[in-house]
């Protein structure tokens, strides 16, 4: 009896833990700064500029 009150204990643990880290590391899509991104000169545009007929 012991040995299910532990492994459902971490089981609960294990489903709040991943419930703060989707929060936590991005589950949302954010649009990218592209000021902030390394390499990149900030008067270029990363978008496609190419006109299709």
């Amino acid at each position: 009896m012991f040995i299910a009150i532990l492994l459902l204990a971490l089981v609960l643990w294990a489903a709040v833990a991943t419930v703060v880290e989707w929060r936590r590391d991005g589950y949302r899509a954010v649009p990218t700064d592209w000021s902030r991104v390394a390499g990149i000169d900030p008067s270029q545009r990363p978008e496609a500029t190419t006109l299709y007929r």
